[in-house]
């Protein structure tokens, strides 16, 4: 798991869902799974899947206003709606009513506004006539009811094994084309590896053919076994101990994937900007989630967040983009990032007494300022008690930066302090 540093760098990505299934109002393909809607209904959301205002030079000058510095695209999802020409089924954008490949704009638009490229890509594939009923993972969230499942479709693996082979043709193949369709693309984003092993998908094989076609991309880790890709995905939530190696926290900003009008549960930008501090601390990678409408757009509710983010990062943005962890666990009461000689504090809301503290440091300080205007901070370095120095000399314990009231940010006060 060694991703491009270009990765580690950018730590905050956005992704787009986007395809029938926003017609439907639910979350992406998922209706599928919850027995909400028929095979049949649903493919025929593809004949009236038809985006006019999509217009993907809007979205990408969106995400740079934004803050973003890479953005993933939904190309296929679990319901198997290609939004590009692919030559290996007609269930495709193309071939449907929206009569266009959706995906080449995409990257075009994305490249020229010097954003680096993501496609998601469903492993699985609900509508594809060889893919098996059965799953290796048979919650009832998992498992399509009988009326979602096509005419005719295998009931297991050991079934039809030649019908699997078929399947994993077809769905390699479609990577391929990916692969080599579109130039550059910088991330690939599977998913829906819980429903088979690593092993069935030919996981490794599937990699091995993405490393030879696009030998810089940054492939994540949704393959059915831990290591084969290049960096971990937990999902909605930030891991309390952070996994080894690279790591993207994937997270919405409602509470769904896909343009949902019903949910209204958008989260506060404080509570954004504090997820994407806290993720950055931990030494990861946020990615927001936000589905755009049937006709192409993106909601108000989610651009208006995502603006503020970016006006956010304008100002502090030193302390996200190629920054990592900062101080130890336990040593401030806020999340801290670094990068260099700098520690910046992420202060999230007012301090007790206006002040600052921070536990333990290993080196003298040199300047302790506000970093959106560079205002100095008055702090004060105390020794630790006598007998402790002498243990340990070069300990200094406490620091402590006083916060004026009316410095404060209204969603993370950053402070850079700068070690010597």
């Amino acid at each position: 798991m060694n991703p491009q540093p270009w990765f580690r760098d950018a730590r905050y990505g956005l992704m787009i869902h986007f395809g029938s299934y926003a017609l439907t109002g639910w979350e992406a393909a998922w209706p599928l799974q919850w027995g909400a809607i028929s095979y049949c209904d649903y493919e025929s959301l593809a004949d009236r899947f038809c985006p006019n205002d999509y217009d993907p030079k809007l979205w990408a000058a969106l995400a740079v206003e934004c803050g973003f510095k890479y953005v993933i695209l939904t190309t296929k999802h679990h319901d198997g709606f290609a939004l590009w020409d692919t030559r290996l089924s007609d269930y495709s954008a193309p071939r449907r009513a929206a009569g266009r490949d959706l995906v080449t704009p995409f990257v075009g638009a994305f490249r020229a506004a010097g954003l680096k490229v993501g496609l998601y890509f469903s492993l699985p594939d609900w509508h594809h006539p060889d893919y098996p009923a059965e799953v290796i993972n048979p919650l009832p969230r998992r498992s399509r009811p009988a009326s979602a499942l096509p005419p005719g479709v295998p009931e297991s693996i050991a079934a039809a094994p030649a019908r699997w082979q078929s399947y994993i043709d077809f769905m390699h193949g479609q990577v391929r084309e990916l692969c080599t369709l579109f130039g550059n693309i910088d991330l690939f984003w599977f998913d829906g590896q819980w429903e088979h092993t690593a092993d069935e998908w030919d996981s490794r094989k599937l990699v091995a053919m993405v490393r030879e076609l696009q030998p810089d991309a940054v492939i994540n880790d949704r393959l059915g076994e831990p290591g084969i890709g290049d960096y971990a995905t937990p999902e909605q939530f930030i891991p309390p101990v952070p996994p080894a190696g690279a790591w993207e926290t994937c997270m919405t900003v409602n509470e769904s994937w896909a343009h949902c009008p019903g949910d209204l549960a958008f989260k506060p930008v404080a509570e954004l900007v504090g997820t994407l501090a806290e993720v950055v601390a931990r030494g990861g990678n946020l990615v927001l989630g936000i589905g755009a409408t049937a006709d192409g757009v993106i909601v108000p509710e989610a651009a208006s967040r995502l603006r503020v983010m970016g006006e956010w990062l304008t100002r502090n943005g030193e302390a996200i983009y190629a920054a990592g962890a900062g101080l130890p666990p336990g040593m401030c009461h806020y999340p801290s990032t670094g990068k260099g000689d700098s520690i910046y504090l992420h202060v999230l809301g007012r301090p007790a007494g206006d002040a600052v503290r921070v536990l333990a440091l290993d080196r003298p300080v040199r300047d302790v300022r506000l970093l959106a205007s560079g205002a100095a901070l008055a702090f004060s370095v105390d020794r630790a008690h006598p007998r402790d120095a002498m243990r340990n000399p070069p300990h200094i314990s406490p620091l402590r930066i006083q916060l004026p009231p009316e410095w404060l940010d209204p969603y993370d006060t950053v402070i850079r302090i700068d070690l010597g």
